[in-house]
């Protein structure tokens, strides 16, 4: 239940717990304080006004969709174990992914209805509804790898609050208003999510973040963990691509070019990674990560007449760009730019998702089996703006990034970690 969220650690455990963990008792206390009431009121406000618009606007027309539950097994399970790399915030990555998402599609399926389903009064949902809150929901868990370990609960719903609404608009100009054709959501969820959470990343910037970067690393069973979510994402991409496809011959082109292009990006991953790193070895940073871009990069041209020929070709470059990008462009980020992007969403999401669209938009002039082109315009961004810096969130402190104890009752011993 989310509200066990707002209860933060009554008790945080003993002094001794808090000395292997390597927090002060005090600091802990005081987030903990500055949290209980205030996300608990958040989720309160949100979930009664959201329950009254459902009561009001809702009509359902439900039917059956297989590829409804392969998208919902990625939002929560994939791209909730792809963020346990982390090894002091596994508990933070995955519920809060939980969380959030939970709020995304209800929060979604309000604005994408009054957008693309209101009739007589009614929002009707639809099976197909619910796929697009899911797609919503990436979007914003996508946003939050970008400020991942670095925000807190109340942060991130408000975050979510405003993204949906922003993910909203932007995608009915881009479907509604110009016609573009974006199945798999390159630009409209990939890209938008991954500059949106940089956006917030760089509006968030901590100038003293190494006094937990010591946190920000991962261990061994944190990456077999974060192992978890890649496969799942990698195996039902193929589906997260086709959901919303026409039945028939554009759904299984969708299948088979994200097919051909997530096997290319893997094989690009493991060699560029091995090329890139001292001695030949492998990173698993790059593998949980890049090996994914051949899902995001042919979201655009999926259902177009690609073939597996240019899907191959595509997620070979995509998983190539995606690898380089860990090693060389996230540093610059960083130290350059002040963007601290915790997961690395601008290399699985930010520049797979811009090539996506510039290869829709080639792909768009080629014909179609019946006849015409389609026409793919570039992506539409909105900012977020600076409201998320407001210091009544209960932003943790510096010296407590990326770790579980703020938030969590954690009774393993992570002193050694």
């Amino acid at each position: 239940m989310p509200l066990v969220l707002a209860d933060l650690l009554h008790q945080w455990g003993s002094p001794r717990a808090g000395t292997q963990l390597g927090l002060k008792q005090a600091d802990v206390g005081r987030t903990g304080t500055a949290m209980r009431l205030k996300a608990a009121i958040v989720l309160w406000v949100l979930y009664i006004f959201i329950l009254f618009l459902y009561g009001f606007y809702f009509h359902t027309l439900l039917f059956f969709k297989k590829r409804f539950q392969d998208v919902h097994t990625m939002i929560f399970i994939g791209f909730g174990f792809l963020m346990t790399f982390l090894k002091r915030y596994g508990f933070s990555s995955v519920a809060f992914n939980f969380l959030i998402a939970a709020f995304a599609i209800q929060w979604s399926t309000l604005i994408q209805g009054f957008l693309h389903s209101f009739h007589n009064g009614k929002i009707h949902v639809g099976i197909e509804s619910m796929i697009n809150a899911d797609f919503c929901s990436g979007a914003i868990l996508i946003s939050f790898g970008a400020v991942l370990g670095k925000t807190s609960p109340v942060q991130l719903l408000l975050m979510t609050l405003l993204e949906v609404t922003l993910f909203g608009i932007n995608e009915y100009i881009l479907l509604s208003l110009i016609g573009a054709k974006d199945a798999g959501g390159s630009m409209t969820i990939h890209t938008f999510g991954a500059y949106f959470g940089l956006t917030v990343s760089r509006l968030l910037y901590r100038p003293h973040l190494n006094k937990s970067r010591q946190r920000e690393g991962s261990v061994y069973h944190s990456d077999l963990f974060a192992m978890i979510g890649t496969i799942y994402l990698w195996l039902f991409w193929p589906s997260f691509n086709s959901a919303v496809t026409a039945h028939g011959d554009d759904q299984h082109r969708t299948v088979l070019n994200t097919y051909f292009s997530l096997a290319a990006s893997t094989l690009a991953t493991f060699a560029i990674s091995s090329l890139i790193n001292g001695e030949g070895k492998l990173d698993m940073v790059h593998i949980q990560n890049a090996a994914l871009a051949g899902g995001v990069v042919v979201g655009t041209s999926a259902e177009m007449m690609l073939t597996p020929f240019g899907a191959m070709i595509a997620g070979f470059l995509a998983g190539t760009i995606s690898t380089l990008g860990f090693k060389f462009i996230t540093p610059i980020l960083d130290s350059k730019l002040k963007i601290q992007d915790t997961c690395g969403v601008h290399n699985l999401h930010g520049l797979p998702g811009v090539l996506g669209a510039l290869l829709g938009a080639l792909v768009a002039g080629l014909p179609l089996p019946k006849g015409g082109t389609l026409f793919i315009p570039p992506p539409v961004y909105f900012p977020p703006g600076g409201i998320l810096k407001m210091s009544f969130l209960a932003s943790p402190p510096d010296t407590q990034c990326f770790e579980d104890q703020i938030y969590w009752e954690v009774r393993l011993d992570l002193g050694t970690l």
